[in-house]
């Protein structure tokens, strides 16, 4: 068995821990193992219940002159709205407020980090990243706001990499910049309420480009404008920055117009991959995905040769237009990691005669910006809390079914996907929605969708 992580400089002292849930028990183990004291809460009892009694301490009411830090998990509060009351009493007692990631990073200083960020494609980005560098033979540890909580992961050797989704709650609570390589994909309205509006939003999502030391370097989108006047802000002023693009040729840096992918960083522009062909990565927001990988995977030390290899090798992410199955011509694709509109779009964009399934707790914004996209729809099928607010909206610009929820969606889309005989024919879940209504998480609710699926007759998508 790999040894636990670490954490230097906390045997022997006292360190709070608000947030029990997969960062947070992740987070406790590894203090625990390090020689800290824990005085840990959740507002949750199901969640206290979860780790020795002697751990549990009301930090509420706690003596806060004891605690070194409060290391907090990410979804909690500690600005905007209002600051949970735990984070408030550190804040007052001068105790720093802290994450998983920083806690990482204090244990392992040495090794290489490539932090990947962004309102939408940070997740496949992440997994993409690692499946290139894995096949590269280097060693690799995934995780953070993806997959294994960052304290989870195995203590590396020097020369090894950590490849980290972050999202912008935890690059607040990560005070030192830690990206050998650090990847802002784009900026799209998201999480406003937690950030105190889009201008928080678009300042917490630009701590992961602040500059760090050893070459590192800054991948920066710059097709939306958030991401644009970011570049022309930090560029020469921070790390060293290369744009990457989808709609327009970047000097120097990356471009995938109509999926080639085009390298301009060195003396004369070298085309690397035509991104078409690979069936795992459809749609220009993989392109771009893409563009961002190979920039990381170069940093790492590998070569085109084996960049491209990675590329044409990658299986997906699951939830995020995963084939399930063709059956009887018809595709299922499950889309649950569309948790927002512009998530959604990336999917609709790629299809034809959708049979869309879509719905759950709106975000902000609700379906702005999509009905560009509904010439592509045959019909929706609406589920969720939202769904009688999407009705007002999609009334008379699509055809939808009220369905409530995911198992009547799925059996009225394969109903009329199998009579309407259309060629190309996609029943698509995007929901544009959290999950958190029917749902613990998006994981689970593509679960359900795929055991729907299967259930009707397909053998998955191999």
């Amino acid at each position: 068995m790999p040894q636990p992580i670490r954490i230097p400089d906390v045997a022997g002292k006292v360190v709070a821990l608000l947030g029990l849930g997969r960062t947070g028990s992740a987070t406790a183990a590894a203090l625990e193992a390090s020689g800290a004291t824990v005085w840990a809460w959740d507002d949750a009892e199901r969640a206290r219940a979860a780790l020795p009694a002697g751990m549990i301490v009301d930090l509420a009411n706690a003596n806060w002159s004891q605690p070194e830090m409060l290391v907090m998990s990410p979804g909690i509060p500690h600005t905007h709205p209002a600051p949970h009351p735990v984070a408030a009493l550190a804040k007052a007692a001068g105790k720093p407020l802290l994450g998983d990631i920083e806690l990482l990073y204090r244990a392992m200083p040495k090794q290489r980090y490539v932090g990947i960020t962004g309102t939408n494609g940070k997740s496949t980005t992440t997994t993409l990243i690692a499946h290139i560098l894995r096949q590269g033979g280097k060693q690799v540890e995934v995780g953070g706001n993806l997959g294994a909580a960052a304290l989870s992961l195995e203590p590396l050797p020097g020369d090894g990499i950590y490849v980290l989704e972050l999202s912008s709650y935890q690059l607040e609570l990560t005070p030192t910049p830690i990206c050998d390589v650090a990847i802002l994909l784009n900026i799209t309205p998201d999480h406003l309420s937690r950030h105190g509006g889009i201008d928080g939003y678009i300042d917490a999502k630009a701590l992961i480009l602040r500059p760090k030391g050893r070459g590192s370097i800054g991948v920066l989108g710059v097709d939306d404008q958030p991401c644009r006047d970011l570049f022309a802000k930090l560029q020469g002023a921070a790390r060293k920055l290369i744009p990457i693009s989808v709609e327009r040729e970047v000097k120097g840096g990356i471009d995938a117009l109509n999926g080639i992918l085009v390298d301009r960083t060195g003396a004369r522009p070298e085309e690397i991959v035509d991104l078409k062909s690979i069936a795992t990565l459809p749609g220009s927001h993989n392109w771009q995905n893409a563009a961002a990988a190979y920039l990381a995977a170069r940093a790492m030390g590998l070569d085109r040769a084996a960049i491209v290899a990675g590329l044409k090798s990658y299986p997906g992410l699951a939830h995020r237009q995963e084939l399930i199955a063709t059956i009887d011509g018809v595709r299922y694709v499950n889309d649950s990691k569309a948790t927002n509109a512009d998530a959604a779009a990336k999917a609709l964009v790629c299809y034809d005669n959708i049979y869309w399934i879509i719905g759950g707790r709106a975000k902000e914004g609700g379906l702005s910006n999509l009905d560009r996209f509904y010439p592509r729809v045959r019909h929706a099928y609406l589920i969720g809390e939202c769904a009688n607010e999407f009705a007002k909206q999609l009334r008379g610009k699509l055809h939808f079914t009220q369905c409530g929820t995911l198992d009547k969606a799925v059996s009225a889309a394969n109903a009329d996907a199998r009579k309407d005989r259309k060629a190309g024919a996609v029943v698509l879940l995007s929901p544009a929605c959290a999950s958190w209504d029917q749902y613990p998480n998006f994981e689970a609710r593509g679960d359900h969708f795929r055991a729907l699926v299967l259930a009707l007759g397909g053998k998955g998508a191999a």
